[in-house]
């Protein structure tokens, strides 16, 4: 499955576009995470747990993504976006959505 950014695939042809796709997660803080957070603000640096959080839920977002695509037969998914949205107090969710297409090599 090719994912990307752009409108068109580099070397094929979109033949079919077949829908929008989408995938999303939903991840929660821990508090062994946020105790160490609490610290690292106060000495400043990256907080590599969330870091780690966010990047877990961006992966399965994209993967979900990837999966629903699937199951409708696409080739490539086009024009992937991202985006965020705090669900309540510690806890985030990430959605990865794009537009499901057939192509072929020209």
């Amino acid at each position: 499955m090719i994912i990307t950014t752009t409108e068109n695939v580099p070397g094929y042809e979109v033949k079919e576009y077949v829908g929008l796709v989408r995938g999303n997660a939903v991840l929660s803080r821990n508090v062994g995470v946020d105790i160490a957070a609490g610290l690292k603000t106060l000495v400043g640096g990256e907080i590599k747990g969330y870091r780690e959080l966010l990047t877990k839920a961006r992966e399965l977002a994209i993967e979900r993504m990837i999966d629903e695509a699937e199951k409708l037969n696409a080739d490539a998914v086009v024009m992937v976006r991202l985006a965020t949205s705090q669900i309540m107090s510690g806890a985030a969710e990430i959605v990865a959505y794009g537009t499901a297409v057939k192509i072929s090599k020209i």
